[in-house]
């Protein structure tokens, strides 16, 4: 059973930098697809970066493009979230997932099934 345990999170000034961490637990297949979605209160959960382990195939929601950046490291079992120039509106609970069966990034939160804790970020303007 594969465990996702997020970090990182914390209250940062626009314009600031932070770098979340996701490490998984247990059996993790190469190919998978990974994710990081974020949620701020009274919406829903988006997409916003996503990766397939083991290759260099990544994709990102239009308004963090040139922002974010997701990497992995595949010896550490650890996906990264690595947010600049952060602005308010990126203020939300920001969570990583995993999907046991695909090999593509999926924008669809229906397509991840194991989800870690959820770590806040908070951007003050």
């Amino acid at each position: 059973q594969v465990q996702l345990v997020e970090s990182g999170g914390g209250l940062v000034q626009a314009g600031g930098s932070l770098r979340l961490s996701c490490a998984a637990s247990g059996r993790i297949f190469r190919s998978h697809a990974m994710a990081w979605f974020r949620q701020a209160p009274g919406k829903e959960r988006e997409f916003i970066a996503g990766l397939t382990w083991g290759s260099d195939s990544t994709s990102y929601t239009d308004s963090v493009k040139g922002r974010f950046t997701i990497s992995q490291d595949n010896a550490k079992n650890t996906v990264y979230l690595h947010m600049n120039s952060l602005k308010p509106e990126d203020t939300a609970v920001y969570y990583c997932a995993l999907s046991s069966w695909r090999t593509r990034i999926s924008k669809n939160k229906s397509d991840y099934d194991r989800w870690g804790q959820g770590t806040q970020v908070t951007v003050s303007s």
